[in-house]
């Protein structure tokens, strides 16, 4: 996507100077292979579920690494037993797959049950970016501080 197409987004969004690296690892996660799948889900207004399908892989063969606003989930089978297959559906390969994860969003926790890998995330904004009331005080008098009224519960404080 040329910047000329983008000349109306950087008008209305400010301080999205990562806007385009964003945009080029999604286009970059959107070509990657479709191994393992996947499931993502939305479970609550701040809380999130990814589920892969791990078919024959144990705890010790997957690995799951947080870093930087991004989730690497690799699967690596140990040495394979020796087996004769007359037919191999399950691949057991492996694997690397990314999730690029937005501002504040952490891993709460993760499980392996019947074959599903479940990751679960949660988003959880500091309390300098959640919504705030502004008080607008007169013009007159000496500077002062200005009033900040909590949202949720409406108390005013000096910022």
């Amino acid at each position: 996507m040329a910047s000329n197409e983008l000349n109306p987004l950087y008008r209305t969004l400010v301080g999205f100077d990562r806007i385009a690296s964003l945009m080029d690892t999604a286009a970059r996660l959107d070509a990657a292979p479709g191994y393992p799948p996947f499931n993502v889900e939305q479970i609550g207004e701040d809380n999130f579920r990814i589920e892969l399908a791990v078919a024959g892989f144990g705890e010790d063969d997957l690995n799951i690494e947080f870093k930087q606003n991004s989730l690497l989930v690799t699967g690596q089978r140990k040495a394979p037993e020796q087996r004769n297959f007359l037919h191999r559906g399950i691949a057991e390969r492996s694997f690397e797959r990314r999730f690029g994860l937005a501002d504040h969003v952490r891993v709460s926790g993760a499980k392996l049950e019947n074959g599903l890998l479940t990751i679960d995330l949660v988003r959880e904004l500091p309390e300098l970016l959640k919504p705030r009331k502004i008080a607008i005080g007169s013009a007159t008098g000496a500077k002062s501080q200005p009033k900040v009224v909590d949202a949720a519960n409406d108390e005013t404080e000096a910022a």
